[in-house]
């Protein structure tokens, strides 16, 4: 077979490679991922031997090196086994038997076959074909794609599974080919399917497939064909090419040094003009400095071009290339300032704040949009089960012990030096083989993800007492039983058991799932695995472990927004079958039955209670199904599951069937940790008035879970929810939003809007949309039709993709993402998270900021005006790729309000500043070009305009880049407000420009003219000997450096030491340099100005003319300030001053009052806006339903294959032939920030339904 000349075809056999095992790791090439065989296979495809698992021999590995052996045949001729996998000779014998070998990743091609170890990174986009588990799954890392950290489960493609070895994948009696698509950016699609020689078709999806970048997790080894490499990668594809960043300060001061050249030139062509008419004119009338002007080079007919281009030379310190040699030192120490800042500095990891990019100090005081990723950003993506409802009654958990070890490792009450649970039961010490069985072991780990376990010694006391009563006593088991029963068997958990400790280890798909389950072992209910379909479980209630029969799996989706599974309790008679179900409150509560009226009341306000602490919620109910029901309904579902039309329709009716007449449990409130000071980071930088967009990965519920405990969904904001593939299109949708929520706004009223109003075949009202009464008063009234505070849109990643599709729908989208407090983007790609970025950038030319720790963020870093990293726990990547790295999500707001807002001031002033004196010492030269015949002849000697930017003028504005701060850092911090100076672009602009320009022509007119009428000639002698220049030139030079310095020191806001030092240092300078220069002898050097000090200090036109020019210069600037700061001051003024009268002054508590409103002694209506208290209603756009949200948040894997293992089994035992794969689910971590705990007495519990009783072992 001929390897293959591009990396996607549509139809194609396969090639077998791969990969290393871990002991084979010699060669200095092991960084290599992979590992693969040539070849010779005939076209007609492969011969498949039909071995079951077990009978696979062991690998046999050879002493070459990266060769690998596992069909356990004696090794021959292994030293020609290098460049081909199998080779057949002309008479069809063998001579090359099937194995693996190691190659470098750029070998890896379209159709290999591939074998990759447990720990190594994924090389290519792999179809999965077998793995080392029994039931063909995989645990992969997929952290670097959607920035997740826990891990996911994928498995293989069913009638690929026996190909476990390199013997069965090279064998040729099976021939096959994959179908599949072309590669696209969607990380959670795939279309394929693998063609078997009976042109069966087997469809393949996303959970059957190993993309590139996620490494390989509790997994001996994997099998699989290679689909997509290099470029077609899904990675790759949501990757963007490194951008090469300028700052908005340095695009906008291109124009004005742009403006300075045409100056320039207008001056030379000026100078250049007149003299040649001058000369013209003047040279036929014996004008003696002519005389002689009839040579080759010098002719009046062409002086004018010579005169031309020295003015260039003389005017050009108009031209300010010191300023960028000046800004880029200037930002370098900025760099170095922030570096080392102990406030942004991380004691923990001995991690500083790093500028990786250091001409993008000043962006960081202009940012207008944060696009933040979620996990490792936001949150920990650790998990803590903070309380429980069981029956009525509250568990709120004993207090967590002060000294908690970190990272999850807690010292529990009967293990002081652990972080595994103890469990009851035999002390007899285990053997070897029950070391790695779940149902033997003595203790429980603590999960990955769950920082500590859950005891609460109410309950112990409760379940304890419980445990020894009867029945329908007043200290009735069943609840107890029932709630932790179902939490710890409704879930996709799987159980190992760890080699070292011998305890029991949860591997769940997120943190939050694994929390719940570890909550349950910790009190006792400990799930202790899962054989095929029988679920193991030890009670407080049972001596011996309960055994449960998984018939069914009800998965979860987003719209179901719960999960069930249908076990049947063995070991009792009768068995019963049993319906346990966990979800979110409404979906639970509307399908109770009779007797839960007083349980589901007390529940709900309790779940109030709990939402109101920040933390998410999950509703826990069951019900006892009759066997002759579930029979009839098992067959049914049986034929739904198998059917090809409308099969996912079907089976969620049929679900609904059995999800009825539920009996109420309890509820669970789990916090997620959040980063330390993330709510209020955020909500500092959205009163900066920063608009933060969150971009993730999770489900929409997940998402918004998101906004509410980071403070981004405020607690009066509405929610405007926007999805696609439903039964409205995304245009429709954003188009209704409009019209509802901003009836006022002209989005609408726009022309090619109108022209693509929806139709009655897109219709945008069909719903009714109503008022949503919160308890809050509606802040701007009644009668415009708004809802009480803001509003948030929440959009998922197809319809992001439907909305950047076309041009009319991305204006739609921005228009109204414009109106909204803060977005949210859910379930999106990495390239999505870019193109939101550049949506905003280039639709709105706003300066954005991308932060992110994974790198599924690069492209959104790149993509944004300034790149932040978080050196988290998932890894390195956007670290590498960002502009700023941080060690915690709390630090922005530093780098922001404080570091942000100076660097950009110091800049902005620096840079107006640094034009302003320039153009000073060019117009004074300029002036002279009206007493000189526009000759462009210099006023000062050289040395002076030699030294203007190199000593006279630069430092003081070095030290306003450098010192110069408008408010102390802490004031800042206190009052985020004032960050809106700079995000307004008020400290440098194209009109601060023309304003210190005209500045600096005054001066130098000033300067020039009043001096040149002081002098009556250009000397102070008077006795007629010489008419000297440079005497008055010298006294010009010297006032004009007085006065820029002067200025410039008005125009810094802190007068620190440094200050006084570069501003009095200049002045000195000038002074000496004028006294040494003028008494240096003649022998030593030709000196212009040789004695100008016997003249130049003793006469009173120099130092009258110094009384007199320098007040004149500064008056106009210095009256200008005082009058704003009198009669307009700012926030920046009205603060600067009351900290100057109060430096010991508290702002924080200002803040609280009002923030710079109250300073002013004005309402701050925003800040009452945001005391306010209510809560927040949500809008799905794409059902036109409304409700109240009240913190749930429960979300599973869609498609994945955790329930599919649940069900494979299940499906086998009812229909073999019809096996079929269902779709996976797993929790998705929500976030909550608890901000009270409220103690309430416990309400009692209500009385029990007499006919059905929760799953209990009595």
């Amino acid at each position: 077979m001929q390897r293959k000349s591009k990396t996607f075809v549509r139809g194609f056999t396969p090639k077998f490679v791969k990969r290393k095992r871990r002991s084979s790791r010699r060669r200095s090439g092991a960084a290599a991922e992979v590992e693969y065989l040539e070849h010779g296979v005939p076209p007609e495809g492969f011969s498949v031997q039909g071995l079951e698992p077990e009978e696979y021999p062991p690998p046999q590995y050879t002493d070459e090196e990266g060769i690998e052996y596992d069909d356990g045949e004696e090794v021959e001729g292994t030293g020609h086994h290098r460049h081909h996998l199998l080779h057949r000779s002309e008479s069809g014998q063998w001579r090359k038997r099937p194995h693996w070998k190691l190659t470098t990743w750029e070998d890896v091609r379209v159709g290999d076959v591939v074998k990759i170890m447990d720990g190594e990174s994924i090389p290519a986009d792999v179809l999965i074909c077998a793995s080392s588990e029994d039931e063909n799954v995989a645990f992969v890392e997929t952290k670097n794609l959607d920035g997740e950290t826990n891990l996911k489960s994928r498995s293989a493609v069913p009638v690929l599974t026996h190909l476990r070895s390199a013997q069965a994948s090279a064998a040729r009696k099976s021939a096959f080919h994959v179908e599949c698509g072309p590669p696209d950016t969607n990380l959670y699609r795939v279309e394929a399917a693998v063609v078997t020689p009976d042109e069966q078709k087997s469809p393949v999806d996303i959970s059957m497939m190993l993309l590139r970048g996620t490494v390989l997790r509790n997994t001996d080894w994997v099998i699989g064909i290679v689909l997509f490499t290099g470029q077609d990668t899904k990675i790759v594809m949501n990757s963007g090419n490194t951008p090469s960043k300028r700052s908005r300060v340095e695009r906008q001061m291109n124009p004005q040094v742009f403006i300075n050249l045409i100056l320039l030139a207008m001056a030379a062509v000026a100078c250049g003009v007149v003299d040649a008419i001058l000369e013209q004119r003047n040279y036929p009338r014996g004008a003696p400095w002519l005389f002689g002007a009839t040579l080759n080079d010098d002719n009046p007919k062409i002086n004018g071009l010579v005169t031309w281009a020295f003015a260039l030379i003389t005017f050009q310190n108009i031209v300010p290339i010191s300023l960028y040699i000046s800004i880029e030192a200037v930002r370098t120490v900025q760099a170095l300032w922030i570096y080392f800042d102990k406030e942004i500095y991380y004691e923990k990891t001995d991690q500083a704040t790093l500028a990786r990019s250091w001409n993008l100090s000043d962006d960081l005081g202009q940012i207008e949009y944060i696009f933040s990723d979620k996990t490792g950003t936001l949150t920990q993506n650790a998990m803590v089960f903070r309380q429980c409802s069981i029956g009525g009654k509250v568990y709120k958990g004993d207090p967590e012990p002060e000294d908690m070890p970190a990272k999850g490792y807690p010292v529990p009450e009967d293990n002081a030096s652990g972080s595994q649970h103890k469990l009851s039961g035999s002390n007899s010490p285990g053997t070897d083989s029950d070391s790695t069985d779940p149902k033997k072991a003595m203790a429980v780990k603590l999960s990955d993800g769950v920082l500590h376990h859950f005891r609460d010694s109410d309950l112990t006391t409760d379940l304890k007492a419980a445990a020894e009563s009867p029945p329908r006593s007043p200290q009735d088991p069943r609840i107890l039983n029932g709630f932790w029963t179902v939490l710890a068997l409704c879930h996709t958990v799987l159980t190992s058991v760890d080699p070292e400790t011998k305890a029991i280890e949860y591997k769940a798909q997120s943190p939050d799932e694994a929390a719940l389950v570890q909550a349950a072992a910790d009190v006792k209910f400990v799930f202790r695995g899962r054989e095929r379909e029988i679920l193991t479980l030890t009670t407080p209630f049972s001596e011996k472990p309960e055994r449960y029969e998984l018939l069914n799996v009800l998965e979860f989706n987003s719209t179901r927004k719960r999960m069930s599974v249908i076990v049947r309790k063995q070991d009792e008679e009768p068995s019963r079958i049993l319906l346990l179900t966990k979800g979110a409150d409404n979906v639970i509560f509307e399908r109770l039955g009779r007797g839960n009226e007083e349980l589901k009341e007390i529940t709900e306000k309790q779940l109030g209670e709990f939402a109101s602490d920040g933390l998410r919620t999950l509703t826990l109910a069951y019900r006892v199904i009759p066997d002759a029901e579930y029979e009839e309904w098992s067959e049914r579902y049986r034929e739904a599951t198998v059917s090809l039309d409308d099969r996912e329709k079907r089976v969620e009716e049929l679900s609904q069937e059995l999800e009825h007449d539920l009996r109420l449990l309890g509820a669970t409130a789990i916090e997620d940790r959040l980063q330390d000071g993330v709510p209020e980071t955020i909500a500092d930088l959205k009163e900066a008035g920063i608009k933060i967009w969150v971009a993730t990965g999770d489900k929409l519920e997940t998402a918004i879970a998101i906004g509410h405990s980071t403070n981004l969904i405020g607690r009066d904001d509405n929610i405007i929810i926007v999805r696609g593939g439903g039964a409205r299109d995304v245009y429709s949708q954003m188009w209704g939003a409009v019209k509802q929520f901003f009836p006022d706004s002209t989005i609408l009223s726009d022309q090619n809007m109108q022209e693509n109003a929806p139709t009655a075949s897109r219709p945008s009202d069909s719903f009714s949309l109503h008022r949503v009464n919160t308890g809050v008063t509606d802040i701007v009234g009644h009668d415009n039709g708004q809802r009480p505070g803001g509003f948030v849109l929440v959009i998922d990643g197809s319809a992001l993709a439907d909305a950047f599709s076309d041009e009319l729908h991305k204006d739609l989208l921005l228009r109204l993402a414009m109106h909204c407090e803060g977005v949210i983007c859910c379930r999106v790609s990495p390239i999505q998270k870019a193109l939101i970025v550049k949506l905003v950038k280039d639709g709105l030319g706003a300066m954005t900021l991308a932060i992110g720790d994974g790198a599924n963020d690069v492209s959104m870093i790149q993509a944004a005006d300034v790149g932040v990293g978080i050196s988290g726990e998932e890894g390195l990547q956007a670290v590498n790729s960002s502009d700023y790295a941080i060690a915690q999500f709390r630090f922005l707001k530093r780098l922001l309000l404080v570091h942000g807002h100076w660097s950009y001031y110091r800049n902005g002033n620096m840079i107006v500043n640094f034009f302003y004196k320039n153009i000073v010492c060019v117009g004074a030269l300029f002036w002279f070009m009206i007493y000189c015949a526009w000759s462009s002849q210099y006023l000062f000697e050289y040395t002076y305009l030699l030294f203007w930017n190199s000593f006279w003028t630069i430092l003081p504005v070095i030290a306003m880049g450098l010192f110069d701060r408008i408010v102390d850092d802490h004031v800042l911090m206190d009052l985020p407000e004032l960050y809106a100076h700079p995000r307004r672009g008020e400290y440098f602009s194209l009109k601060l420009f023309v304003i210190y320009m005209i500045d600096g022509v005054y001066q130098s007119a000033i300067i020039f003219f009043l001096l040149v009428y002081t002098y009556w000639t250009t000397t102070s002698r008077t006795d007629g000997y010489a008419v000297y220049q440079y005497e008055f030139a010298t006294t010009i030079a010297i006032a004009a450096v007085m006065v820029v310095t002067l200025f410039n020191g008005l125009n810094i806001a802190a007068w620190t030491v440094w200050v006084f030092w570069a501003l009095g240092i200049e002045i000195v300078l000038i002074w000496a340099y004028t006294a040494i220069y003028s008494v240096i002898s003649p022998g030593w050097f030709t000196t212009p100005i040789f004695g100008n000090d016997h003249y130049l200090f003793t006469s009173a036109y120099f130092w009258l003319g110094m009384l007199l020019v320098i007040p004149l210069s500064l008056l106009p600037r210095y009256a200008a300030k005082a009058y704003k700061f009198i009669f307009t001051p700012s926030d920046i003024d009205t603060v600067r001053y009351i900290h100057k009268l109060h430096p010991e002054r508290d702002f924080a508590r200002d803040r609280q009052r009002g923030g710079v409103a109250h300073l002013r002694r004005t309402p701050s209506a925003r800040s009452q806006h945001l005391r306010r208290k209510g809560v927040a209603a949500r809008t799905d756009m794409s059902t036109g339903i409304r409700s109240v949200h009240h913190g749930f948040d429960f979300a599973m894997e869609e498609g994945g294959p955790a329930l599919r293992r649940l069900q494979s089994n299940l499906s086998e035992r009812s229909a073999p032939a019809h096996r079929r794969k269902r779709n996976a689910s797993s929790f998705i971590p929500s976030f909550s920030l608890p901000q009270s705990i409220r103690r309430k007495k416990p309400p009692t519990s209500p009385p029990i339904h007499p006919h059905d009783d929760p799953p209990s072992s009595h």
